[in-house]
């Protein structure tokens, strides 16, 4: 294993197969469908188990991971032979699970750099994997976390959704920005601005949010190298399209790579709620 591994969450969005290849832990935080907690993944809470609990009005919540799990982890890793972990995870002014991983690296002997993203879903992925870039480079836990927090700094996170409720109930955005989008037929945009939900713009219609997207995202990549996710709960089709209209418009900065396209997950999907369309900009260091 390893000397220095790196840690997240599973808000990250990274699949699988390149967490496992990448040597990133991932732990999971929690989704609780009316009665049910389920820990979010395959075999738990699903985007599609998500989407459907909001579409029928159950009440759909989410849990951050108990700092305990993290210092299990952390404690798993040392027994190993690790000898520093750089753990990365979404915004702490959105989530308490940095704080459970802060208070979980007090009851390790090791040195664990814990990092607030201070974004969400696969920009968070990002900067995990800047992290492994760097150790595998030879950098040093810390150089890793120093770049983790820059990649998160300097993504774009932009998104919209058909309403504002699903934010509004879980906390993530106030009253008076709610009212933001209470308008018929209007769609709100919004960003992860310094770590939290905030509005963008207002447009008419899902097609001109759609577009509104492609450009936002376009600006934000400038004439740089980038990496490019589109994300989506219940809404394949736009998604795609907007990845197919990145694809050709961000040609030079993706120098070849994918815009991956693909389901939010279950514990994000939970406060966007079905119909949302993300673009994630994420200039590579």
């Amino acid at each position: 294993m390893s000397r220095v591994v790196v840690v997240t969450d599973s808000t990250a969005s990274l699949p699988a197969e390149v967490a496992e290849a990448r040597g990133i832990r991932v732990v999971p935080l929690q989704v609780v469908i009316g009665a049910k907690v389920l820990d979010e993944g395959p075999d738990g809470a699903t985007p599609d188990v998500v989407a459907q609990a909001l579409r029928d009005f159950v009440p759909v919540s989410t849990s951050r991971p108990a700092p305990m799990l993290f210092a299990d982890l952390y404690r798993e890793l040392e027994s190993a032979g690790v000898e520093e972990i750089v753990s990365v995870h979404l915004s702490g002014e959105m989530s308490g699970t940095f704080e459970s991983a802060q208070l979980a690296a007090l009851e390790v002997e090791l040195p664990v750099h814990v990092v607030d993203s201070g974004q969400v879903g696969i920009a968070t992925g990002y900067a995990a994997l800047s992290a492994v870039d760097v150790l595998e480079a030879g950098g040093t836990g810390e150089q890793a976390a120093e770049a983790a927090l820059a990649r998160g700094e300097a993504a774009s996170s932009l998104f919209y959704v058909d309403t504002l409720e699903y934010l509004r109930r879980g906390g993530r955005i106030g009253a008076a920005a709610a009212i933001f989008g209470s308008a018929l037929s209007v769609k709100p945009l919004l960003e992860i601005s310094e770590g939290k939900v905030m509005p963008r713009e207002r447009v008419r219609t899902a097609s001109r949010a759609l577009a509104r997207l492609a450009d936002l995202a376009v600006e934000a990549a400038g004439d740089q190298p980038v990496d490019v996710c589109v994300s989506h709960l219940a809404n394949a089709d736009r998604a795609e399209e907007l990845a197919a209209i990145l694809t050709e418009r961000l040609s030079d900065g993706l120098e070849g790579r994918e815009v991956m396209c693909g389901e939010l997950g279950a514990v994000l999907g939970a406060h966007v709620g079905p119909g949302m369309v993300a673009v994630c900009v994420a200039p590579r260091p």
